[in-house]
């Protein structure tokens, strides 16, 4: 038989080469590459094994015990794809403190309210603490079941104990394989457990959700390898100074991966928030300078929020310019508006920011981030009523963007009467809003004025 040799791999990319250094050639990555043991090859013989089960037409299998089950979440629900699947792996990473362990409380508590069994395991808080924030939150059940465990082999007992339909590991970096080489929470370690855990989630068919760590660049911490051995990948996000909790979906072997569900996070636990466009706009009645509704997509979900912009005459050589978006964005967009429409801003410290914190990445809400502007320097307002959407070029052209229809319909339910859209749209709109669609930017600023012929600028 052969002797097993050690070899080693690189956790970020999987590069494997025959002795340690400090750089993988492969990706770059400083530090990555750790030992992992060889498992020495068999002889393949003359013949192949007997499988335990044959293969069977795809029309002979049935798909109804791979059904979702409603978390009775909506907004988690949303992100799942209609729920969690038996037999699926999911892993939720996120910061800490972010909110991960509250989030599955709410949905083990709703679990256990549908008649389900539902095992959640601790590695990284006693089982009083669990209880104290359980009870905080309204989720003691008797279907729910609490063992603070980090040994891997004990934790598959307390799933053949209990037969669970959702085991919950809090968290996956603290849990040790006995036999396995590797520190806690190393890269050899997290393969194995992670592994051990999807074959249990996979043989009878119960719903396994990992919490993992991130890293300071917000990566899933751990070796790469993680995220392809697990279905879905489920990024908890959330500012400190906020409120707001949001669940991107990451990868999604059952649904769509660009989902994203909305939550806020208060003294009694979490609570999913359907509409989170009001979280991100200031209600209104009265026109103000410098502010402009905008409609942006977060995946597949349109958000209704609001631009400001502030700006004051300045007596330095170089005014201030403090964005809370895309600084480079806002310098391009005030070039725009001096150069192709003359409005005079080298003299003005201008201050851009969102409501509510909301981040704005994507360009279609270069138009109303460039009217704002244009309203603010002039004291001209924006009609309440009126949502701004495209890209502006170097030339002062608004360009096409995507998913109009989607936003122009959010706009709509939450009541605005008038849209500013790129010319060159060709999607089929809803009616009930007034829509106006625009070349360029100075367009954009004579329909703000609700006329439909090119004005002065401001």
């Amino acid at each position: 038989m052969a002797k097993a040799r050690s070899t080693f791999r690189c956790s970020a990319c999987g590069h494997t080469v025959a002795k340690w250094v400090g750089r993988c050639p492969d990706c770059g990555a400083w530090g990555t590459v750790d030992e992992v043991a060889s498992v020495p090859a068999r002889s393949s013989g003359v013949g192949g094994v007997a499988p335990t089960s044959p293969a069977r037409p795809l029309t002979e299998i049935n798909a109804d015990s791979s059904a979702a089950i409603a978390t009775g979440i909506g907004e988690l629900d949303r992100v799942l794809g209609r729920g969690v699947v038996p037999g699926s792996v999911i892993l939720l990473a996120g910061e800490p403190g972010v909110g991960k362990s509250t989030l599955l409380l709410e949905s083990v508590k709703h679990w256990a309210r549908g008649g389900r069994t539902a095992l959640y395991l601790t590695g990284e808080e006693s089982a009083g603490q669990v209880r104290m924030r359980a009870e905080r939150t309204d989720a003691v059940h008797e279907n729910v079941y609490l063992a603070a465990e980090t040994d891997l082999a004990t934790i598959l007992g307390h799933v053949d104990a209990v037969s669970p339909s959702l085991v919950i590991v809090d968290s996956v970096q603290t849990v040790v394989a006995t036999g396995t080489d590797g520190v806690t929470g190393g890269v050899t370690q997290i393969r194995a457990v992670t592994t051990a855990l999807v074959s249990m989630a996979k043989n009878r068919g119960i719903a396994v959700i990992l919490v993992g760590h991130v890293t300071k660049d917000g990566a899933v911490a751990g070796p790469r390898s993680l995220e392809h051995l697990v279905d879905v990948v489920l990024s908890f996000e959330g500012d400190r100074h906020s409120t707001l909790r949001m669940v991107r979906g990451i990868k999604n072997r059952f649904g769509a991966a660009d989902e994203v569900g909305c939550f806020e996070q208060r003294d009694d636990g979490i609570h999913e928030v359907p509409d989170p466009s009001g979280i991100f706009r200031h209600e209104r009645d009265v026109d103000v300078s410098g502010s402009t509704a905008m409609v942006a997509m977060d995946g597949k979900r349109a958000l209704v929020g609001e631009i400001q912009a502030l700006t004051n005459k300045s007596s330095m050589a170089m005014p201030r310019r403090v964005a809370g978006v895309d600084s480079a964005r806002v310098a391009m967009l005030i070039a725009v508006l001096q150069s192709r429409l003359g409005v005079k801003l080298d003299d003005q410290e201008v201050y851009v920011s969102t409501v509510g914190g909301m981040r704005v990445t994507e360009p279609a809400t270069d138009l109303a981030i460039a009217l704002a502007i244009g309203s603010a320097v002039k004291n001209q307002p924006i009609p309440h009523n009126t949502v701004a959407i495209g890209e502006v070029g170097l030339a002062g052209e608004v360009r096409r963007v995507t998913a109009v229809a989607r936003r122009v319909a959010e706009a709509k339910r939450l009541g605005f009467a008038h849209a500013i859209i790129p010319a060159g749209t060709d999607e089929k709109l809803p009616s009930g809003i007034r829509i106006t669609r625009v070349d360029n930017l100075a367009q954009a600023i004579a329909a703000k004025r609700k006329r439909d012929v090119v004005d002065a600028p401001f």
